[in-house]
């Protein structure tokens, strides 16, 4: 397999994606684009609102399948860029540009390697999925095209791990919180603070601990991120609500740490999701043997992906380092791309699952 080939289309690919804005829910002219290139070199697809369909030519029903997932979105960029972050930039082996890291460098290598086992018989189907507002986890992405594919074994996530295997993944989910007083004026003892009694919640959620501990994610972890109350100085406020930022590990699932907090708080507590929750594949999977043989790394990662809505097994692995994701001058090394399409081939290539 020609591995130089394969890197300078990805990195092509990729430029031409830089150039192009995809912010999550805008991702539309970056998937015409996506989808024309893909068709134009003979591959038919199928399109789902911006997410981009492919199947593998040899597709059989009676063999398991496999799914390689990037997405196509990305953040807004954020103050500090020196750099144009929509005009893609080689320098001294980097790559700038926004969306280069995350997670462009796998959405395009994932997509050469897909091609290049496409034409091999292998023991198992090919789907590629080109995804969009995972950024947001959007229902407008992955969520709205996995119910329509044929049934999946095994999902290969691509976003930036230094391509070791990210085989945890911490959940996510966001509690809207409120407690009730009643208002009065300041200057005379009359009122209920609404503010002291979410106090007394803030407190709770501060030094609560869940007793099950990962030993690849760690503990669960709660933290008050916002917090608003209160009309003008001189009077008691009647209502204060605030935000908790809750990252599951793999050992609890969202509805059963939300009925804990239900038990153990005064304030009204409402959840704006349970879909976002933890994910985990054995160091026994077959994917996750292959790697580990091969000096990869198994490791449990803090940060969300499209993992947390896929409802079989699955693993995040990808070029580039999570450390650059959304930052300024964003960039990926060009070598990074080479040594991506040489793994995933090392891996995927008469693989048996």
């Amino acid at each position: 397999m020609n591995t130089e080939y394969l890197s300078s289309e990805a990195i092509g690919l990729l430029k031409n994606l830089i150039s192009i804005p995809s912010f999550s829910r805008e991702e539309e002219e970056a998937a015409d684009y996506f989808q024309n290139y893909i068709e134009s070199i003979g591959i038919e697809t199928r399109r789902k609102g911006n997410n981009i369909i492919c199947l593998g030519p040899m597709f059989d029903l009676k063999k398991p399948t496999i799914l390689l997932n990037s997405h196509i979105d990305t953040v807004k960029p954020v103050n500090g860029w020196r750099k144009d972050p929509f005009a893609p930039t080689e320098i001294n082996g980097k790559l700038f540009g926004l969306g280069s890291n995350d997670a462009g460098a796998s959405l395009v290598t994932l997509f050469q390697v897909f091609q290049e086992l496409s034409k091999t018989d292998q023991n198992y189907n090919l789907i590629y999925l080109a995804s969009c507002e995972e950024e947001v986890s959007g229902k407008g992405g992955i969520e709205s095209v996995l119910s329509e594919l044929p049934p999946i074994t095994l999902g290969i996530v691509g976003e930036p791990t230094e391509m070791q295997p990210a085989i945890a993944e911490k959940g996510l989910m966001v509690l809207d919180v409120t407690s009730f007083g009643k208002a009065g004026h300041a200057a005379r003892n009359e009122g209920e603070n609404a503010i002291y009694k979410a106090l007394e919640d803030i407190h709770w959620f501060k030094n609560f601990k869940f007793e099950k501990k990962s030993p690849l994610l760690g503990p669960v972890k709660m933290s008050v991120t916002q917090i608003n109350a209160g009309t003008q100085h001189n009077v008691i406020p009647d209502k204060c609500s605030f935000v908790v930022d809750i990252r599951s590990n793999e050992l609890y699932s969202n509805e059963e740490i939300y009925a804990t907090i239900k038990e153990n708080i005064k304030s009204e507590v409402k959840a704006r999701s349970f879909r976002l929750n933890s994910s985990q594949i054995g160091e026994d999977h077959p994917f996750i043997k292959r790697a580990m043989k091969r000096g990869r790394i198994p490791f449990g990662s803090p940060t969300l992906s499209d993992q947390a809505l896929m409802p079989f097994p699955s693993v995040k692995i990808g070029p580039g380092k999570s450390s650059r994701s959304h930052t300024a001058d964003e960039y990926i090394l060009i070598n990074e791309i080479e040594e991506a399409i040489e793994i995933y081939l090392q891996l995927l290539d008469g693989l048996t699952i």
